[in-house]
């Protein structure tokens, strides 16, 4: 995940921001195991997740892992008093590991607030791309539970157990994720020669030992976390650079920069997860194939429904990992991101970095805060929902539901508070007979006319004055 600037694309009314690409055009690879494949069915109920992006770096409020990456790209400039040098830098940047002390953490805290905003699911950084492990390894000392961290002191210094074990007692889906890259061993930048960029810095075919090394190093801490860790749903891979080299996808700008075979041995690491994990879901993101389970696309919406599982993992600020003044987006950006995300039959997969202390910004809570007042009114049209035609009109966006003739219309508010017109226009498809129509939110009930393309349905002049709905309101089609 990379650093986000002020660039903005307008995507039918979302933001987008450049970050990893994806070729979503690519055909999806099912599983073949029943197991996962329903536990993706499951997933794919959830529509609302948690993403957290932690480590090292919060300290200096600096992009996660990328300063240190020997590119000239606009996240991997290095700032501050140690921005002089690359080894400097490089250095100082590792030795963050002698003062992250992180003492109000409190994973049951963010687990609450999660909970109530409506979250189902949670994928923490395990490790990213920097080789900083926020939980206990065998494999290296650069890690959050080392004597050279002060917080190995703590009695719940191992992050990512805590975590899990948090969001598992509320009822999450828990996943991992896990950066294929690790630019602190030195079996992936070996010292022998200075890193160019983010691929390995040697050719493994040329030293094929040293590259055994690091697939067993890989393996061995995925092995950690699918043994140590109790119950894991997800295993989300990052880094897409590490792959084979027949599975490039030369269309892709930072693929074409991939100059070696970088194959780790998928086939071998999810038969492991399995065998520990069963029905374990599997996302090599960006590497397709059967073992990129559901696509990623990062901070972006899909124009139109995929045709396999998807989520989108978007920012709540600008930034992956913690920076101080973040600026955050709103409840009403949020909520209505959701929508348009789960009207293409996607899922959310939402940010928010701590910071160093252990804990999120006060802006987050109530960021969330807002969005469990909505969901709580609406979001019977969000869970176990699927994509309908035509999708969206205007402002209007549909979702119905898995199980019944349901659908749900969600007219986007231009404000915070929702001003119904007079008449609201809901196209519907191949609908014979609608039995009932009600406003999420309200007792009062609603009349409608049938027309060729759906139905008008007729607000009485108080609801749309003073409707009590924010962001959003949903309409109930019963058929």
């Amino acid at each position: 995940m990379k650093r986000l600037f002020t660039v903005f694309l307008l995507v039918f009314g979302c933001f987008e921001v450049f970050g990893q690409q994806h070729n979503m055009s690519k055909q999806y690879v099912p599983a073949g195991d029943p197991a996962v494949e329903q536990k993706i069915a499951n997933w794919q109920d959830l529509k609302f997740g948690l993403f957290m992006h932690w480590g090292t770096y919060s300290q200096w409020g600096v992009v996660e892992s990328w300063s240190i990456c020997p590119e000239d790209e606009g996240w991997t400039q290095r700032r501050g008093p140690y921005g002089a040098t690359y080894n400097g830098y490089k250095a100082a940047y590792e030795n963050l590991q002698t003062t992250f002390n992180p003492t109000k953490f409190n994973p049951e805290k963010w687990a609450k607030a999660a909970k109530d905003a409506g979250m189902k699911y949670v994928i923490f950084t395990t490790k990213h791309h920097d080789g900083f492990c926020m939980f206990d390894t065998k494999e290296t000392d650069y890690k959050i539970t080392s004597s050279k961290t002060p917080f190995s002191s703590n009695p719940r210094s191992n992050v990512t157990k805590e975590i899990f074990n948090a969001f598992r007692k509320d009822n999450f889906m828990v996943g991992a994720y896990f950066s294929k890259p690790d630019w602190h061993t030195e079996n992936y930048w070996w010292p022998y020669f200075p890193p160019k960029d983010r691929n390995v810095n040697y050719d493994p075919k040329k030293y094929p030992d040293r590259w055994q090394k690091f697939k067993d190093f890989t393996y061995n801490q995925i092995s950690e976390l699918m043994s140590d860790y109790g119950k894991v749903d997800i295993l989300w891979l990052d880094g897409g650079w590490v792959r084979p080299k027949s599975s490039v996808d030369t269309t892709i700008d930072w693929q074409r920069g991939i100059k070696f075979d970088q194959d780790i041995d998928m086939p071998k690491i999810a038969a492991m997860g399995r065998q520990k994990q069963p029905g374990l879901i599997v996302v090599d993101r960006t590497v397709a194939g059967k073992y990129e389970n559901y696509t990623t696309p990062e901070q972006e919406v899909p124009e139109v429904p995929l045709d396999h599982p998807w989520e989108s993992c978007i920012t709540i600020g600008n930034s992956w990992s913690y920076v101080p003044g973040d600026h955050y987006k709103s409840v009403q950006q949020i909520v209505q991101l959701l929508v348009k995300i789960v009207s293409r039959g996607g899922n959310l997969l939402m940010n928010i970095g701590p910071g160093p202390d252990g804990d999120w910004d006060p802006v987050a809570y109530e960021r969330l805060q807002g969005i469990s007042r909505w969901m709580k009114i609406n979001g019977e049209g969000i869970y176990a929902s699927q994509s309908v035609a035509p999708y969206s009109t205007g402002n209007i966006y549909y979702t119905k539901a898995k199980n019944s003739n349901t659908i749900y219309a969600f007219a986007l508010s231009d404000q915070e508070k929702v001003v119904l017109p007079a008449t609201v226009s809901v196209k519907l498809k191949d609908i014979k007979k609608v039995k009932k129509v009600t406003l999420l939110g309200s007792a009062q009930s609603l009349k409608w006319k049938q027309v060729a393309d759906g139905i008008d349905i007729n607000i009485p002049a108080k609801l749309q004055k003073a409707s009590g709905l924010n962001e959003a309101a949903g309409f109930k089609i019963v058929y």
